[in-house]
């Protein structure tokens, strides 16, 4: 059995988006209906992907905003990123997108590991930012998209094992895909 591999998250985003109940309801496998700011609170959990085992620290960080200082605690030894916007919020949304801008320029890479993710997709009457739209924002990224609801624990449950298949794959450890045809 090959020893479980150790992998940071970081888990941005701008304040009440979801971060907390995303993070709680994949380690802990419930939702937290009350709000109550974060300052920063650290996760641990195993979880097995593809037959290996990965031992997560997650970090649930404070909400940010386009103004703040982007911490460098946040880019030193994090292997993934999961980037949290509310679907039922433009400027969440919008900070988001900010907020990769400053990834980017403190871990100097032009690409991370990274999960976009549109949380409170089961308020349907709420929504202002469609799916394609997050889905193409991924895509200027190089990242993986999806869309959750924290209330849901599958989506939330995808959603780490998204980010570990990202790790996985820039560390060039992509599981073989299925091989593809084409006729020239």
């Amino acid at each position: 059995m090959p020893q479980p591999k150790y992998r940071k998250i970081a888990v941005i985003g701008y304040r009440s988006v979801g971060k907390s109940s995303l993070t709680i309801q994949f380690v802990e496998g419930q939702f937290v209906d009350s709000y109550d700011p974060t300052i920063e609170n650290t996760f641990n959990k195993m979880v097995n992907v593809n037959g290996q085992d990965f031992n997560l620290q997650l970090v649930d960080t404070a909400g940010q905003d386009e103004y703040s200082i982007f911490p460098q605690s946040h880019s030193m030894d994090i292997h993934g990123y999961v980037l949290v916007y509310s679907v039922t919020s433009m400027k969440s949304f919008e900070v988001v997108q900010v907020l990769h801008d400053k990834l980017l320029d403190m871990v100097g890479k032009i690409q991370v590991p990274t999960v976009l993710v549109g949380n409170k997709k089961d308020l349907h009457m709420e929504r202002v930012i469609k799916p394609e739209e997050g889905k193409k924002l991924a895509d200027s990224w190089g990242a993986a998209f999806m869309e959750s609801s924290a209330k849901e624990n599958e989506t939330a449950v995808e959603v780490f094992k998204r980010i570990i298949l990202e790790m996985e794959k820039a560390d060039g450890n992509a599981p073989p895909e299925e091989k593809k045809c084409s006729v020239m």
